[in-house]
């Protein structure tokens, strides 16, 4: 993987190498970014049950997923959370935990180890207590910091994530600084892509292009001064590229998610697109979804794509970039990515960067995550998504949170 991390370049050969399971939406935390559905606490489904988690890892393996994320929601929430990962172990995969660190005490680490877990991928919204503490919606920043501690102390390969928006651009030396003393094999600043939550609050949350350079320059400066001791990544938000990313490698090359009530999919943000159907590993075993499915054949080879990206010499490098972003941004996900300059709809791109840093504008408050506000946006009460989305809305007075730029 180049440092960048914009680009991953891997054939999967039909097979779903990476499996990640959102084990539940539950979260303690109510981050304003958060990838999960804005109407995540729309009535569904339960979740499901750790004998249906055996079975979709089982088979998972029979069709040569490799690596397997356990995530959320946050995925500690889970009792069943130690059991599953041993399982996978036992199934043969490298097993990933994602995570706030909410929950993470010594006897879960150490029962995680004896499970077998592979590697731990820790968030970390910010260098400042208060920042981070009033992002999050809870007192997190000092649990936080213990449990990069205990990782680190129980021999675990650690990943730090650090999501990157305009909050918090501007403390990128600091965080590395926190991340050396901590001891991360690998620090990831990954500028949040703008779904779901992201997309509700984008006008608050999109940083500017300076913004952007500065802080890269301060990851190419770590880099020579830190060397092989720590790996960084950076990732630039599509918004600032000219091209879109090779997003999952193409929609079901190389990824297969499966939501916390069984919906297969082809990415984690997948059910935004209106008119698309996700079956359930309840429904159907996992061998049908991944090779029959008309969720996971409907953007697959370049029959489907516009004139645009078919014609284009690029389309095997970014496969027409991402579809959740064409149908955010244009409500019709088979459009080529706006993210890309060749795109008849990157002016969206140029109209929402000038809008979100307009002179003058009024700063709003960010809308949490939260159960209120996604029953609120499950019910239609929010403009932000769609085409000109991207405004904030308002919440009750007490799932907003106001935080000044940086």
């Amino acid at each position: 993987m180049p440092k960048d991390g914009s680009v991953v370049r891997l054939d999967g050969q039909g097979k779903p190498l990476w499996l990640v399971l959102e084990l539940t939406y539950r979260c303690p935390l109510k981050c304003p970014w958060c990838s999960n559905p804005v109407d995540y606490a729309r009535d569904g489904e339960a979740e499901l049950s750790t004998a249906e988690w055996k079975r979709v890892m089982r088979e998972g393996r029979e069709l040569g997923a490799l690596q397997l994320g356990f995530t959320g929601g946050e995925p500690l929430l889970r009792d069943d959370l130690e059991e599953l990962v041993a399982d996978a172990s036992a199934l043969g995969y490298y097993t990933n935990l994602i995570t706030s660190g909410v929950g993470l005490t010594e006897n879960r680490l150490r029962a995680l180890k004896a499970a077998g877990l592979n590697q731990i991928q820790l968030s970390l919204q910010s260098s400042d207590r208060e920042l981070t503490d009033t992002l999050v919606g809870a007192r997190a920043f000092d649990l936080k910091l213990k449990v990069a501690h205990q990782i680190k102390a129980q021999g675990f390969p650690m990943v730090l994530n650090v999501p990157v928006f305009r909050q918090n651009i501007g403390q990128v030396a600091d965080i590395l600084a926190l991340a050396e003393d901590i001891g991360v094999d690998y620090l990831e600043f990954a500028n949040i892509q703008y779904y779901n939550w992201a997309m509700v609050n984008r006008d608050e949350l999109l940083p500017t292009r300076e913004q952007i350079d500065a802080a890269e320059r301060e990851v190419r400066a770590a880099r020579e001064r830190l060397g092989e001791r720590m790996t960084i990544y950076f990732v630039i938000p599509d918004y600032y590229e000219g091209r879109p990313k090779a997003c999952m490698n193409g929609w079901g090359s190389i990824h297969l998610t499966i939501a916390p009530d069984g919906a297969a999919m082809p990415c984690q943000e997948a059910r935004i697109i209106q008119g698309l159907e996700f079956p359930s590993v309840r429904d159907k075993s996992l061998a049908w979804l991944w090779n029959e499915s008309p969720t996971f054949e409907k953007f697959r080879g370049d029959a489907w794509m516009s004139p645009t990206c078919r014609s284009c010499d690029e389309k095997e490098k970014d496969f027409g970039g991402c579809r959740c972003q064409a149908f955010l941004m244009t409500g019709d996900a088979a459009n080529t990515d706006p993210a890309c300059s060749r795109s008849p709809h990157h002016h969206l791109i140029g109209e929402a960067i000038a809008r979100a840093h307009a002179p003058g504008r009024k700063v709003q408050p960010l809308v949490m995550r939260n159960d209120g506000n996604s029953r609120r946006l499950a019910q239609g009460g929010h403009g932000g998504k769609g085409g000109s989305g991207g405004g904030t809305g308002c919440g009750s007075g007490n799932a907003r949170v106001e935080v000044d730029h940086v």
